[in-house]
């Protein structure tokens, strides 16, 4: 009877605009997505655009008028970003994996520390590379 009564309280769908993911979570999904987003679009993009600059002088000419642009500068920032990030949360599940950090203050520490890493590289090397 117990199982009953608790099925009936569930909700029937679930709205995800209006769930909010602890900080742990949100580092998770973004792990996720910066990892696709390098593997589906920035290694293959990469690797086709260092083809082009080895192949002949005009191929490098152009790549560096293209890398020259504000816009495709802010994209590669962005791709930087996604790397760093990639980088330092997998060292943070890394450790987790190691059952270091598993509490919830530190993994919620972690995290925080995850997000203000990547964002001071991204912004540093950015500046650097400008």
């Amino acid at each position: 009877m117990a199982l009953a009564n608790s099925a009936k309280k569930r909700p029937k769908h679930l709205d995800l605009m209006k769930i909010r993911l602890p900080l742990p979570g949100i580092v998770s999904i973004l792990h996720r997505i910066s990892g696709l987003a390098l593997f589906l679009i920035g290694i293959p993009f990469l690797l086709w655009v260092l083809s082009c600059s080895l192949a002949n002088q005009e191929g490098f000419d152009g790549w560096r008028e293209v890398f020259n642009r504000p816009l495709v500068k802010i994209i590669l920032i962005g791709f930087l970003w996604a790397y760093l990030h990639h980088f330092v949360a997998g060292l943070r599940f890394l450790a987790l994996d190691l059952h270091k950090g598993v509490s919830l203050p530190a993994a919620r520490a972690s995290s925080k520390f995850v997000l203000i890493v990547s964002v001071a590289l991204t912004l540093i090397l950015g500046a650097w590379l400008w």
